[in-house]
């Protein structure tokens, strides 16, 4: 009976030492969940810096005009059928509208945290041809010329460096904050006074120099805008409606050209009233929507690499064990479960000091300092374990090229499932191999 009970566990320990790893996976988990909250918890705190940051500088940027905008006289009957004469106004954006914009990066940092953030100088120039109020349905008699304004937006005027200017025609005007009716403030805006044949043909031009952060965008409000955008920053992100026509990146920086014409556009070049909104911040306005321009994109930063490199935690234990359990095996050594368990919490712990390090000197240093404690702590650890250096230092050899496998994953994003397909069949064929030698 004695002899039976041994057969079979003799055949069965294998099985039974297998399921035991398995368990001790599943409960790695545990550690590599609280992992990944720290992870987010610090991302979080990062994130906070650099709204408050942000907040203090000045957010993303969207310049939409200038529009000239006219009072005219609306004759109205009320219900005694007596007729009263109502005041309007009629918006006319400009045929052409030509914008140079140069965006000076700055590097700002809350404690550990760095803040990317920028500076623009932005010179437009344009003209409105024959304005047609007809076509609006206004008699030319009730158009109030003398108290015309023109009205310029962005998206957070804290960032205005200086006084915006405007020539318009002969004249130079200052922009104010123009106040709605409700007492907020909704973009910049100047009054002007012209008469009908001085709004035919008239010209403008203006610079603004203004602050802020991550994206900038111009609203194309003309019947033909033409947009030149160059930063000395090397990572653009171009986004918006619509791509530019010409782009050139460098080390050095780069620059970029949109062309938009009005039948590209969802609204009109005139229109009364309120049938249409100006203010920049507004993303549900058809103008707003058709913005584009560049965020100065900063490449996948530390803590969404990390993010990325610990969802291939469950593989990276499994083929650990694996390797592990094959160099057991395969020499006739044997290791407890429990040494397992500290085998794979040394791997948890990995991306911890990933985080910690990363915070202070990026991801690839930190990756490779972390990797090679690891790899060290766990070839000294399987040196007297299994008692001997020959196979810690293929354990170790083996651990090198898992970092380094995850590590080219991550740098090669677009080719990331392509690589991991690869390094997952050829481990399995690996497998396979030495597995033949297991007898049951």
């Amino acid at each position: 009976m004695e002899t039976v009970v041994q057969t079979v566990w003799s055949r069965s320990k294998l099985l039974v030492k297998c399921g035991i790893i398995g368990i001790i996976l599943l409960v790695l988990q545990i550690p590599t969940y609280q992992v990944e909250k720290l992870i987010e918890e610090r991302e979080g705190r990062q994130k906070e810096a650099i709204a408050e940051v942000s907040s203090k500088w000045a957010g993303r940027q969207n310049l939409v005009g200038p529009v000239l905008v006219v009072p005219f006289w609306q004759s109205k009957r009320d219900t005694s059928a007596q007729v009263k004469r109502e005041q309007h106004l009629a918006y006319f954006l400009p045929d052409e509208l030509t914008i140079q914009s140069t965006v000076t990066p700055q590097e700002k940092y809350r404690g550990i945290y760095k803040v990317l953030l920028y500076s623009s100088q932005v010179n437009l120039q344009g003209r409105f041809h024959a304005l047609s109020p007809e076509r609006l349905g206004i008699a030319p008699e009730d158009m109030l010329w003398s108290e015309a304004f023109v009205r310029m937006s962005i998206s957070d005027n804290k960032g205005l460096n200086d006084e915006v200017r405007l020539k318009l025609g002969d004249s130079t005007a200052t922009l104010a904050p123009y106040e709605k009716t409700d007492g907020t403030s909704d973009g910049l805006y100047t009054p002007v006074s012209l008469t009908a044949a001085q709004a035919n043909n008239l010209t403008f031009s203006s610079s603004l120099s203004f602050n802020g952060s991550e994206e900038l965008l111009f609203t194309p409000i003309a019947k033909s805008t033409t947009v030149t955008l160059s930063s000395t920053w090397p990572h653009p992100s171009f986004t918006g409606n619509s791509l530019p026509q010409t782009t050139t990146i460098k080390d050095s920086g780069f620059s970029a050209t949109w062309k938009s014409m009005a039948h590209k556009q969802n609204f009109p070049q005139q229109w009364k009233d309120d049938s249409y909104h100006l203010g920049a911040t507004d993303s549900a306005s058809p103008l707003s929507a058709s913005a584009f321009g560049a965020d100065l994109f900063v490449p996948v930063g530390s803590y969404q690499k990390i993010m990325r490199s610990i969802k291939y935690s469950l593989l990276f234990l499994l083929l650990t064990f694996a390797a592990f359990f094959l160099i057991e095996m395969s020499n006739q050594k044997s290791a407890h479960p429990f040494h397992y368990g500290l085998i794979g919490l040394a791997l948890v712990l990995f991306y911890t000091l990933l985080l910690s390090f990363s915070e202070y000197i990026g991801f690839n240093p930190s990756y490779a300092i972390a990797s090679l404690a690891t790899i060290a702590l766990l070839g000294w650890f399987v040196k007297d374990i299994l008692h001997s250096g020959k196979l810690a230092v293929l354990l170790s050899f083996i651990l090198l090229l898992l970092y380094g496998y995850v590590f080219t994953i991550l740098q090669l994003q677009d080719y990331s499932l392509l690589l991991g397909s690869i390094g997952l069949f050829l481990t399995l064929a690996v497998i396979m191999r030495f597995s033949k030698k297991f007898q049951w």
